[in-house]
């Protein structure tokens, strides 16, 4: 298929647009994409041509940091697949085992021109699980799993705080949230060093399996990045200083305060992924809380996503926030990449997604305006190469 007569954001630079321009479709892949100037009528003989009369086409939006399908729509308890708060440190628990593609969310997300979430654990347990990143597409998990695990969640914070408080267990302070996750850390680096010399030394024996343990071992190798749940300058403190003290990779997750310590995160090139921020002040820690904020970030060269919590903000509102950063004072374009290829490239998934660019999967949202205009509809949607949503063509 060629999609013609089209304005693409292809998100592959700062500017990153074609004005007047065609993509061509493949094998669920994008395999060329240029101006119309350069397309002959001849070219690519065979292929289906559709004209899109100058609409606007970007690539699918991601959300880098929500729950879609592990708080089901409409449910009570038994949807509610996203905290084991039975245990502060849970590291061994994957997202994959929790999600239910079936939640009506996903079709409401693809919709919107979303077609790539990353979805797991909420922020109960200072050590909470494996997040995966998932096509908005399908009926099953497997088919559907761009990356698992793609990072390991970790929380900082109020939530701990509250959920264990009534409990008259560990932690009930933030001290002891940041003692959990260093000792987790600590014994999965004794783990991996038994390992070690178990494999060099025959007559030492391996540890006992631990499941724990296992989970952590890519993170402390720093092949799994950590997701640090921080909304307050000091939990986002907390967490570089973790992170630094044994060597991780990381992103902070919410940063409602983290335009006030801009300068500080930009020594160190700490990414952040935004929000939510279309929602009340529902606790203390978000007494900051701005749209404002993720302008403020990437002015100072800061890669900046933005995500809804959903289901804090339904998934389906992305763009909505978008605009709403943009209108604060976010560049435009800016604003657009943090919704694309921004997440991608924060969430390691970007060999895959987040631009339009020969190679990547045909995955494409298509707008009878602007991308982020407030009147603007999302017409078309394509996953793999296949129109998935939209009006007939």
């Amino acid at each position: 298929m060629i999609l013609q007569n089209a304005r693409i954001y292809t998100m592959e630079s700062k500017t990153g647009l074609i004005p007047d321009g065609y993509i061509l479709i493949r094998g669920g892949k994008i395999a060329a994409v240029g101006g119309m100037a350069g397309l002959s009528e001849d070219a690519y003989p065979g292929e289906r041509r559709v004209d899109l009369a100058g609409r606007s086409v970007i690539p699918g939006m991601i959300d880098a940091h929500c729950h879609v399908g592990m708080w089901e729509d409409g449910m009570g308890f038994e949807g509610d697949d996203g905290n084991e708060d039975t245990d502060p440190a849970l590291p061994q628990l994957r997202a994959i085992d929790a999600v239910n593609p079936l939640d009506r969310c996903f079709a409401e997300a693809l919709s919107a021109g979303i077609t790539c979430v990353v979805t797991g654990p909420g922020s109960a347990n200072p050590i909470g699980g494996q997040l995966a990143a998932l096509k908005t597409y399908g009926r099953r998990v497997e088919k559907m799993l761009l990356k698992s695990p793609l990072a390991m969640k970790m929380a900082l914070g109020e939530n701990p705080k509250t959920v264990y408080h009534g409990r008259n267990v560990s932690p009930v302070t933030r001290m002891g949230t940041a003692s959990i996750i260093r000792e987790q850390l600590f014994k999965a680096t004794r783990y991996a060093r038994d390992i070690e010399r178990a494999m060099r030394d025959e007559d030492e024996d391996e540890p006992d399996y631990d499941a724990r343990h296992e989970a952590l071992l890519p993170v402390i190798r720093g092949e799994l990045p950590v997701h640090f749940h921080a909304h307050r300058a000091d939990d986002i403190h907390t967490a570089m200083r973790i992170a630094a003290e044994f060597s991780l990779k990381y992103v902070i997750v919410h940063g409602t305060e983290a335009h006030l310590i801009a300068d500080e995160l930009k020594a160190e090139n700490v990414p952040v992924l935004c929000g939510p921020a279309l929602c009340d002040r529902s606790k203390p820690e978000l007494r900051n809380l701005s749209f404002a904020a993720p302008g403020i970030l990437s002015a100072m060269g800061l890669r900046v996503a933005i995500v809804t919590d959903h289901p804090v903000t339904p998934v389906q509102y992305l763009p909505l926030c978008a605009a709403l950063a943009a209108r604060e004072g976010m560049d435009v374009m800016e604003a657009l990449r943090a919704v694309t290829i921004n997440p991608a490239a924060l969430c390691g998934i970007d060999d895959r997604v987040g631009s339009i660019a020969p190679g990547k999967d045909a995955d494409l949202a298509v707008f009878d305006g602007e991308p982020l205009g407030f009147y603007s509809a999302c017409t078309d949607v394509f996953v793999d190469g296949v129109r998935v949503a939209g009006k007939p063509m």
